[in-house]
């Protein structure tokens, strides 16, 4: 069953080896995918489109965070949307996954999902990275008011008026902190933000390693945490 309400919002840059494979897959699912191609020097963007995704394009590298803030204002021009989710161009992520945070969303109790690798041991990270990012977790949920296990993962599931509340301006790796503190900070009828997790499984293959993404990315992002 296609979801018809449900965008993906996908930050693109430099993935034209894989994009295409990932775009296809998503779309049996989830028929509407937006790909943010920011700045990319290679065939993302074309091939992005030629797989199905509508694709908006940044005529310069501004950052992850810039590209789904961009991706959430072009999906908000659909009446119909009423959920959007964070998804990764690089296949680190699971459809299957996406699947289960939209059920658990639409019961209607919470505004959000948050993905989590630690809340089952599916994903295969390094120690170290797993020490960097619990160190990154434990400074957001001090300085946000969250209870988080797992704040920086890109997997995501929110509902349309939290998304149109979503105002980004970490366009790096400290973005996820950001929203992740606006989220805590927003009050709808004068209450919290409810949310909650879903164990996910982050598939970190030779494609991901290669790009440095299994250690550095832990790193830059409590880098930028510190800095911020």
């Amino acid at each position: 069953m296609q979801a018809n309400d449900v965008w993906l919002v996908v930050p693109l840059y430099n993935e034209a080896k894989v994009i295409g494979d990932v775009v296809r897959a998503a779309r049996t699912r989830f028929p509407k995918v937006v790909c943010v191609d920011d700045g990319s020097s290679d065939e993302s963007a074309r091939r992005a489109e030629e797989a199905g995704a509508v694709v908006v394009r940044h005529p310069a590298n501004l950052g992850q965070g810039a590209a789904l803030q961009t991706g959430f204002d072009y999906a908000l021009t659909d009446r119909d949307m009423r959920y959007c989710v964070t998804y990764d161009a690089d296949g680190q992520h699971q459809l299957a996954d996406v699947e289960a945070m939209l059920a658990r969303i639409r019961q209607g109790d919470v505004r959000v999902v948050f993905g989590s690798r630690f809340l089952d041991d599916r994903t295969q990270a390094s120690s170290l990275k797993k020490l960097v990012l619990r160190m990154a977790v434990g400074y957001t949920n001090l300085t946000t008011g969250t209870r988080l296990t797992d704040a920086h993962n890109g997997l995501r599931v929110l509902e349309r008026d939290v998304v149109a509340r979503i105002d980004i301006t970490q366009n790096r790796m400290a973005h996820a902190s950001e929203i992740v503190a606006q989220i805590g900070s927003m009050r709808f009828d004068g209450r919290p933000v409810t949310y909650a997790e879903a164990p996910v499984h982050i598939l970190y293959t030779d494609y991901s390693r290669s790009k440095g993404q299994s250690l550095w990315n832990a790193v830059n992002i409590l880098a930028e945490l510190i800095w911020r």
